[in-house]
Formats: structure tokens, C-alpha cells, sequence
């Protein structure tokens, strides 16, 4: 394999095989020779460096390498040395209209003669005229409807400004028409146009504060925003900071939920949902953040890749959590239900409805309310990893004039088929004893699996006449069901079904 060398040409980078160098390092050395002495010479040799790097540039040459197939095709464009001597004033004629027919003009902005962004300097070199009258066509193209403000900020935005010697010289098309730094370009000395452009740079010095205001008031107000809403994010999530986020007004444990998807998503796939959440939520507040700490201070960057970079990475993470909730949301497509009746043998004068396991007789950590649904309360363990949920309990009158009642559950799942089985795994404990029902306050899910809207409700048939009594634990869950006024009497706790329901007995004589 030929040994490549790298170079730097005209400010850009080629790699070229040694062959190639050198013969492109004697063709330069004959130009060097021939125009060192001359008036303007060495800028004519910078040109050329310029012209030679372009045509390399359009060659591209084989797998980004020069060869010496490419350098002799230059050759052949450009010329050789002993083709520029014609003597006298027709060379130098010959010479200045090669160079400005093969070093085409480029659009930039011009930072060394602007107002606000260069656009009309840029413009001004482009077209070769003064950029003044260019300024007062954009003042009065902005008095219809604003076209000329639109038009100059795309402009603004698609343009880009000229940094260094090269891109200067492509602005303004040859090294004999390049001004010098702070000067402007082709002005035309007159006075109407001096005095536009000393108005213009006013008004521009006046909008640049105005703008700097603005700017710093934004970025102060996102800095403030994004740092604020990321502490809040990071308090929830890693601190679980519940005061200043859960209240008995919201009614919801905010603080919690994070823990709360360990429960009603697949155990695998957790801990990658929770770090995509995270990505999606802080990538943009730090974007947020350093967007408003550079309108803050007005610095430049090559920022380019970083902003790129987080780009990827906020669509990466937004793609695979939309995707691994979608495949999670499937699982709650369908609802299915099963159910268990059972009848007491003799059906008894004085129904007792009394509690079995309370929520009181076990070990609770956290508790969470959904908003506007006091049935809909969850109670965590962490210790043992589990979940519980309040039960519903109903009482309606029995058409066959027998005592029974009957469990309901439901779930979600892909199918219908599989939302009943689910249901069929939902634990929860209820017995007959004499004449005594006993229902837990709760139902659970087994452990290591997740909650699909898993729901359990009692539903007792009670025969017209019969006498109700319900401890405080089972009077609060058919309240909170029937969401009637709820009557707290520590002594009697009786209730007599009639056709409408339960009727609460405020005195042991209407027990008869």
C-alpha cells in the first residue's frame, strides 16, 4: 500500500499518496517562484492554494486520497507556470480575469460590516453595492406586513457568517476586492447613503440592548423554570420528599407513584421504564438550562454535536418508553370477570356481617388515594412486597327469600379468556360461621405479579325483614359504596332490610 501524507491546503485537510505530493509540491514551488517578486504575489499564490484546494474538493479523488491522476487533472485546469508569461500589461490583464472568472463569489454574512447580523453587509459583497440600500429595502419591505423582518431573520438563520481569510475571499470573490478588516466594502461615499447607515447603526446599537434585555429576562426565567421542575423531579423520584407534594387536598401520594409502577408493570421491565421516564424528563430541562445560562451570558460554542447528541438520545429514549408502554397497555385490553356464590343453610333472623382481616392487622408503609374515588385506595408493604386494595360491599334485597352473597372479581388482560384468569388469582378470604358473615377489608394480588385493574366487590341478598348488623369496619365499606350519609354510633350498629335496602334502626324497638 502507497504511503499517504497528510496536508493542509487552502485551510482545509487532504490526504495524498506520496507520488501525488510529490509532484504537487514542485508545481507549488515553480508558482512560489514565479509570482514571489511580483506586485500582489504572495496573495495571488494564496488564491491559487485556495482554486487548487476546491478543485480537490469537487474531485474527491479515490477513498478521500489524492492521486496523481487528480493533481495532474489540476494541473490541466489551473495551467502550468510558464503559461502566465505573456509580458507587459496583457499578462496582468490575463491574469486578473482568470481569477476572478475562476474564484466564484459565496453568500455569507459579513460580521465586519453589520448592524444586527451581517445579512445585509453580506449581501452588499455579494452583489458588489453598498449595503446601505440594501438596509433600506429590508425597512421598507418590513412596512408590508412584516415581510422584509421575516425574510431578513431566514436569512439570519440560513446564513452562515464568514470566519477567516478563505471564506472572506469567497464573500467578496477576489483577493483584490477583500477589504480591509472594519472597513466596509464598496461604499459609495455618498452622503444621503453615510447618513442612512448612521441612522441604521443607531437603531441597531438601540435594538441589540433591547434584545439583551429580553434575552437575559427569558433565560433567567428558564434557568429558574427547568431548575426548579428537575429539584422537584429528583425530590420525587429519589428523595421521596411527600410534604410539600401530597396533601389531603390533592389526594393523591405523588411522592409514591414511581414505587407504584414496581406494581403495575412487568418486574423486568421497571427499571428500564423508570430510566427512560428520566430521560425524557431531564434531557430537556438541561437543554432548558443551558439554553437560557448562554442567553444569560451571550457566549459562543461549538455546541453543534452536544445538542445533536442529546437530540438522539431524548428520541432514543422517547421511542423505546413509547414502545415498551404500549406493549404493557396491551396487557389491559380486555376485561373479564368471574364470580362465587354461596347461601347460608338456614337462613337466619339477625344477619352478623363482620370483619375477618382488617387492613389495621397488617403492616402498611405507604397509602395511595386516587382523586374524587375514596374506594380506590392502595396500600403498599414494602417489606413483603405487596399490594392491597379495598373491597366494596353491597346489600340488596333477595328475590328468593334466601341469604347468600356472592364475590365478584374482575380484571384486564390481553384476551378475555386471560382477564379471567387473572381474576381467578385475586386472593380474598370470606366464610359463613352460624350466623355470622365474614368478609376481609381487603383483597390482594399475588406476589412477584401486577396490578391490572383487579377489582372485588360483596354483594349480600338479604330477605325482606331480616335484621342487619354490621361492625364499624363493614358499615364503612357499604358506605363507601353507596356513598350515603354515614352514621358513626359506637352502640347500636342495627339496620332492618326493607324493599328500597337497608334501613338504619335508630332504636332496639323497631328491631321487632
Amino acid at each position: 500500500m502507497d504511503k499517504t501524507i497528510n496536508i493542509n491546503l487552502g485551510g482545509t485537510l487532504f490526504q495524498i499518496d506520496e507520488a501525488a505530493y510529490k509532484m504537487l509540491k514542485n508545481y507549488l514551488q515553480s508558482i512560489d517562484m514565479k509570482f514571489r517578486n511580483t506586485p500582489g504575489g504572495n496573495e495571488t499564490i494564496e488564491d491559487i492554494e485556495t482554486r487548487i484546494a476546491e478543485i480537490f474538493q469537487a474531485q474527491k479523488g479515490t477513498a478521500g486520497i489524492i492521486s496523481t491522476e487528480n493533481v495532474v487533472d489540476m494541473i490541466r485546469i489551473i495551467g502550468k507556470p510558464e503559461d502566465f508569461d505573456q509580458p507587459g500589461a496583457e499578462a496582468e490583464a490575463q491574469h486578473t480575469t482568470y481569477w476572478q472568472s475562476s474564484s466564484r463569489k459565496k453568500l455569507f454574512r459579513n460580521p465586519e460590516n453589520r448592524i444586527i447580523g451581517g445579512v445585509c453587509g453580506g449581501l452588499g459583497a455579494f452583489i458588489n453595492t453598498d449595503p446601505v440600500w440594501i438596509r433600506i429595502l429590508f425597512v421598507i419591505f418590513a412596512c408590508f406586513f412584516g415581510i422584509g423582518l421575516f425574510v431578513y431573520l431566514a436569512l439570519w438563520l440560513a446564513l452562515p457568517a464568514a470566519a477567516g481569510e478563505a471564506q472572506k475571499k469567497e464573500m467578496y470573490g477576489t483577493m483584490q476586492n477583500l477589504a480591509k478588516p472594519g472597513q466596509s466594502f464598496n461604499t459609495t461615499g455618498d452622503k444621503v447613503g453615510n447618513a442612512f447607515d448612521a441612522v441604521f447603526k443607531a437603531i441597531g446599537k438601540v435594538l441589540f440592548v433591547i434584545v439583551r434585555i429580553f434575552l437575559i429576562i427569558m433565560g433567567v426565567c428558564l434557568v429558574v423554570f427547568a431548575f426548579l421542575t428537575l429539584l422537584t423531579f429528583v425530590m420525587i423520584t429519589v428523595f421521596h420528599y411527600p410534604g410539600a407534594f401530597s396533601t389531603d387536598a390533592v389526594g393523591v401520594t405523588i411522592s409514591y407513584l414511581p414505587d407504584f409502577m414496581n406494581y403495575i408493570i412487568s418486574p423486568g421491565l421497571v427499571p428500564w421504564v423508570k430510566a427512560m421516564i428520566a430521560m425524557v424528563i431531564v434531557i430537556p430541562l438541561l437543554a432548558l438550562i443551558y439554553a437560557g445560562v448562554r442567553m444569560i451570558f451571550w457566549f459562543r460554542a461549538r455546541d453543534g454535536y452536544i445538542w445533536l447528541t442529546a437530540l438522539v438520545l431524548w428520541v432514543m429514549s422517547a421511542a423505546a418508553l413509547s414502545i415498551m408502554l404500549f406493549n404493557e397497555g396491551i396487557g389491559f385490553a380486555e376485561k373479564g370477570r368471574i364470580s362465587h356464590q354461596e347461601y347460608f343453610r338456614e337462613t337466619p333472623d339477625t344477619l352478623y356481617i363482620r370483619s375477618g382481616i382488617k387492613l389495621d392487622d397488617i403492616k402498611v408503609d405507604k397509602e395511595i388515594v386516587v382523586p374524587g374515588e375514596e374506594s380506590d385506595v392502595f396500600y403498599i408493604n414494602d417489606e413483603k412486597k405487596e399490594i392491597y386494595f379495598r373491597t366494596n360491599l353491597d346489600i340488596e334485597t333477595s328475590e328468593d327469600n334466601r341469604t347468600s352473597y356472592m364475590v365478584r372479581k374482575s380484571s384486564a388482560g390481553r384476551s378475555r379468556l386471560d382477564a379471567e384468569r387473572k381474576s381467578g388469582r385475586l386472593l380474598y378470604n370470606s366464610y359463613i360461621k352460624d350466623k355470622s358473615l365474614y368478609l376481609d377489608e381487603f383483597f390482594t394480588i399475588p406476589s412477584g405479579t401486577k396490578w391490572s385493574f383487579d377489582y372485588v366487590s360483596v354483594k349480600v341478598y338479604v330477605p325482606k325483614g331480616t335484621v342487619i348488623y354490621m361492625d364499624k369496619t363493614m358499615e364503612r365499606l357499604y358506605h363507601s359504596y353507596v356513598d350515603e350519609d354515614f352514621v358513626d354510633d359506637p352502640v347500636n350498629r342495627y339496620w332492618k332490610m326493607t324493599e328500597d335496602g337497608p334501613d338504619y334502626i335508630e332504636s332496639e324497638k323497631d328491631i321487632r
